[in-house]
């Protein structure tokens, strides 16, 4: 009863303070929404990139020569300097690894791409068998992807992203059409489902042909190529890339007391590096937008102060009627977390809306995080008891006798 009678006086204090309990709203929802919009803007990224990461699946791992997150300009030319990975190795790694259940080896190009009278300039072309699809999470959304006989009898057919189909057939079914990759005429048997796109790259802005076709018109690939592995279970991982790397050493002839020439990399291992790489900076933006954060909570300590001070009779009245040091205490606490709470929700709206449009910038969406507004919530609170504490506790201590003489 005595709390949900302090809370009652609290709001009827502030909401009698119009003035001054807006600039108090308008120092919190400051500092809160630059820190949300950080949060909410790290949030969505990495979040894109994870799910992006996650298409390999949990038990799938890719074999390559350059890869990963390059941490020095020293670690980027060791890696230049290696030895391409021969897409031949195929065969190699599936019988001598008895855990890889499947191996797919790729190979990537660039084309211009023409049908009839539309043509789409720089698009990415990949070169892969036909269990690419069984492999990497590749959702079909017309037709279906090239077949095991494609692969056999070389046939020149191709399987085209959202943005190609857009591009040269929009409003009319893609699939039986044949298109032109730098010339070469290919039958179009599947449409991607939509990706969307990613720091400004268009996802969908690709085409898959099956591998010897791709060697046929590009050349064997000296650089851009690498292999795919699917291991038979999530448990198995760990054991099928050190049967891998085994074969791969053999293959590569690296000496016993040298390093790997390759890399073995899951989207685990990707995450990890990049948030790594990236920790030191994420955590220099929220440092950074946490200054604001300070000096709305100075805002908060300093009008909290002036309230103090021009109702101190007040509070020698409340007093003198009985009031205890722990009620004046948890009115005037109540006061600031109810400032800084309804600030802390607004700061949440509008920190999302400023990171969503942030984002949106690059091609990505973010969705509103339970961390993110936990956060929130999380700091506001922490803002009011902070910086609210002080002069609760002056209001609290005053001598009634003196307060009620305070002109």
């Amino acid at each position: 009863m005595i709390a949900a009678s302090l809370l009652k006086i609290s709001i009827q204090a502030l909401w009698a303070n119009k003035l001054r309990t807006g600039l108090t709203l308008l120092g919190v929802i400051i500092g809160v929404t630059s820190v949300m919009t950080i949060i909410s803007a790290l949030e969505g990224m990495m979040g894109a990139v994870e799910s992006q990461l996650d298409r390999l699946g949990p038990s799938t791992f890719i074999a390559t020569t350059i890869g990963g997150v390059a941490t020095s300009e020293e670690q980027w030319h060791e890696m230049l300097k290696r030895k391409p990975i021969d897409i031949d190795y195929a065969d190699d790694i599936l019988e001598g690894c008895e855990l890889c259940e499947k191996v797919c080896p790729r190979t990537f190009n660039s084309a211009n791409i023409k049908y009839r009278g539309e043509r789409l300039r720089d698009v990415f072309v990949m070169g892969s068998t036909y269990n690419l699809i069984d492999v990497v999470d590749f959702e079909v959304d017309q037709g279906h992807f090239h077949s095991r006989e494609d692969d056999i009898y070389r046939r020149e057919v191709v399987f085209i992203g959202e943005t190609v189909r857009e591009a040269l057939f929009s409003g009319v079914d893609a699939i039986g059409k044949s298109i032109r990759l730098d010339g070469k005429k290919y039958t179009v048997v599947g449409v991607a489902k939509k990706m969307g796109s990613m720091f400004g790259q268009d996802r969908d802005k690709f085409v898959v042909i099956p591998l010897d076709v791709s060697i046929k018109q590009f050349g064997k690939p000296r650089r851009n190529s690498n292999f795919v592995i699917k291991a038979r279970s999530v448990d198995d991982l760990d054991e099928a890339m050190d049967e891998a790397r085994i074969v791969l050493r053999s293959l590569r002839h690296v000496p016993y007391d040298k390093p790997d020439d390759f890399i073995l990399l899951t989207a685990d291992a990707i995450l990890d590096q990049l948030n790594s790489v990236t920790r030191i900076f994420r955590m220099g933006l929220v440092g950074i937008s946490s200054i604001s954060l300070v000096v709305g909570g100075i805002v908060v300590m300093n009008i909290m102060m002036v309230s103090v001070s021009e109702r101190t009779r007040e509070i020698g009245i409340r007093k003198s009627v009985g009031a205890r040091q722990n009620h004046i205490l948890l009115q005037f606490l109540f006061e600031a977390l109810l400032t800084t709470l309804t600030g802390g929700l607004i700061g949440i709206v509008l920190g999302y809306i400023a990171a969503a449009s942030l984002v949106q910038m690059i091609d990505m969406q973010i969705s509103p995080s339970v961390f993110g507004m936990v956060a929130g919530l999380s700091i506001s609170t922490g803002i009011g008891v902070i910086f609210g504490i002080y002069p609760a506790m002056k209001a609290a201590r005053l001598d009634p006798i003196k307060a009620l003489s305070y002109e």
